[in-house]
């Protein structure tokens, strides 16, 4: 009996905690042992990975155990070779450093591939490796992932031969965003290069003329820049060098291409492969656009591994719909949760990666989320652990966006006819805040007639939601979410307000302290006198139920992963879409159509001023 209630303990705690974890967090690495035995033999080919160059490449991994058991895995570590002797320790008092340290950047189960390895001992694994500026090897772990209650402990068996890109260094993953100024084009990649080995710069120009050479900033953070464990201790891994340069004075909408380069101390160049982008339109251009937003997407494993309670089951399908309909997008918001690292930096790497083929071709701009931000005592508005220890640094070193602060992650924006303006829900927004004076200058400094589309912005749902825990709150928001922000909202005529945070889709009527003020569903016209809230956040992370009570300003509701794209045609006409994951088809959708005297006419707490007088 004592048995089952400690197995039964255990399985409660995977089922009702899985949601938010992050699956390498299961993994008590600084607890295993070290048990090698010589009648084990994994080896990993090709030794060499790409050769001829990329980022990625598929790994055969033999494994040969005479002694399999069920819950045997394999890690896969990098840096290749691991000890405990330069563990970081944030308890003193421990008798002893660990014997590994660091957790390993994936890992999967051995008999994954093969359901017949605890009967042969034998398999073979396939792993798709990315380049992350280190070698590679491949750890047979027996004893299961955990030690919860101490009933399982990983006890590590055999070690594989080590294996590396031909390059490791070399410069990768580059990742365009919008400058502070309409014709600035941004663009941040990662290297294994420091300054004293290479100076970074990019060669871009219009395509088919002569190129511009434009040098590169280069940043980095250590262990110590980390609040907090894991990020500190086991998930601490080396970022490398995240270099930033300014493509300035560009064209609008204008082909361009451009490489990253490093000029080596010995006068040599490494190159990566060309990409292109097309250049922003002016603002109030009146030319096609098009917009994509999500939130909450995080990372998933083509290779099946890290598959934790299916950890990120969307991930994968949003940024393949992306990628395959990738010239009909011009930019992009991921408004918060990217990658869901959760203190691991290696999976940072493996973010960028996943989303080069989009980041690349069009701006990825972001907005800060919880599992980003938040750390007890480090100035979050939420004082809680959701950053596993990054407390923003990652985001705001690994992207840029055109913050006068980046570690206050709001910011405005243009595109076209598009105004953006992208607040972070986990700094204070409330009225007298400096984020709140920050939202009213965004909101009150757009042109509507050159720029009529005017969209906010904010990972957590600082408006309206029928998220079953903010049912349960009574709220039907983030606590104390609307309160300030609805009046400015409604003052300054917002078109749609998105958010993340909670993994659904759901769209509201237009809205105005808890009424809808237009009872159309499919298309709206005239005086703008109310906010469309839509929630966006089931870009990948696991799906968030809905409330069983009726919210009647809720319109459509899906309980699936997808994106919404806005299209504008021109100054008077928007066409909204929300589309599945799964095969990209548009399952809701509205249009708007008006014209400026709309936008400036008088609606209920959103009047201008006026006077009789002569």
């Amino acid at each position: 009996m004592k048995s089952f209630v400690v197995w039964f303990l255990v399985l409660v705690g995977v089922a009702s905690g899985h949601s938010g974890e992050q699956p390498l967090s299961n993994i008590a690495i600084d607890r295993a042992t070290l048990a090698l035995d010589e009648s084990i033999t994994i080896k990993a080919y090709p030794f060499i990975l790409a050769p001829k160059g990329g980022d990625t490449e598929w790994v055969t991994v033999d494994l040969d155990n005479p002694n399999p058991l069920h819950d045997d895995w394999v890690g896969v570590f990098s840096p290749a070779k691991f000890n405990g002797s330069t563990c970081y320790l944030e308890n003193d008092h421990k008798e002893q450093p660990p014997y590994i340290c660091t957790a390993p950047i994936k890992y999967n189960f051995a008999n994954f591939s093969n359901a017949d390895y605890v009967k042969t001992g034998k398999t073979s694994l396939k792993f798709q490796l990315i380049n992350q500026r280190a070698d590679f090897s491949f750890v047979l772990f027996t004893g299961g992932l955990s030690n919860v209650i101490y009933l399982l402990q990983p006890k590590l068996v055999g070690v594989s031969n080590y294996i590396s890109f031909a390059n490791p260094k070399a410069p990768l993953y580059p990742r365009l965003a919008l400058g502070k100024l309409w014709n600035e084009m941004t663009l941040t990649w990662t290297s294994g290069y420091n300054l004293l080995e290479a100076v970074p710069f990019i060669d871009w120009g219009r395509k088919g003329d002569p190129q511009h050479r434009s040098p590169a900033g280069t940043l980095t953070f250590d262990r110590n820049t980390m609040c907090g464990s894991p990020a500190r201790t086991v998930g601490w891994r080396d970022p490398g060098f995240i270099h930033t340069s300014f493509m300035k004075d560009l064209w609008p909408s204008t082909l361009y291409t451009y490489k990253m380069g490093h000029m080596l101390s010995n006068g040599s160049y490494v190159w990566s492969k060309m990409y292109s982008f097309r250049s922003s339109p002016y603002p109030g251009q009146d030319s096609l656009q098009r917009v994509i937003i999500f939130g909450d997407m995080g990372k998933a494993e083509r290779d099946g591994s890290n598959e934790y309670s299916n950890y990120q089951p969307g991930s994968l399908n949003t940024t393949d719909q992306l990628i395959n309909d990738l010239k009909n997008i011009d930019i992009v918001f991921h408004i918060g949760d990217i990658t869901y690292a959760n203190g691991y930096i290696s999976q940072w790497d493996q973010f960028t990666a996943q989303v080069e083929p989009i980041a690349s071709t069009v701006p990825y701009m972001i907005a800060s989320g919880n599992h980003e931000r938040d750390w007890p005592g480090t100035g979050s508005f939420y004082d809680v652990m959701d950053s596993g220890g990054e407390c923003g640094v990652l985001a705001q070193t690994m992207f840029y966006v055109p913050a006068d602060n980046r570690a206050n992650f709001w910011y405005s924006t243009n595109y076209g006819m598009f105004h953006f303006c992208i607040a972070d829900s986990e700094h204070d927004w409330r009225e007298g805040s400096e984020q709140y004076r920050f939202i009213e200058h965004c909101l009150a400094s757009v042109d509507r007639q050159k720029q009529p589309w005017l969209i906010f912005a904010a990972h957590r749902v600082l408006g309206y939601s029928s998220d079953k825990w903010y049912g349960l709150e009574g709220s039907f928001e983030e606590p104390m979410g609307r309160e300030s922000l609805q009046k400015l909202w409604q003052k300054y005529k917002v078109d749609i307000a998105f958010y993340g945070h909670v993994h659904n889709y759901e769209r509201t009527c237009p809205i105005y302290q808890n009424r809808c003020v237009n009872s159309e569903r499919s298309h709206y016209s005239g005086i703008v006198n109310g906010t469309i809230h839509v929630v966006v956040g089931g870009g990948g992370s696991h799906l968030s139920e809905f409330t069983p009570i009726n919210t009647t300003w809720s319109l459509y509701r899906d309980y699936d992963w997808g994106f919404v794209k806005l299209t504008a045609f021109n100054h008077s006409s928007l066409l909204f879409e929300y589309k599945k994951s799964r095969d990209g088809k548009v399952y809701d959708s509205f249009t708007i159509s008006r014209d400026y005297k709309d936008v400036l006419a008088c609606v209920h707490d959103g009047c201008e001023p006026t006077t009789f007088a002569s």
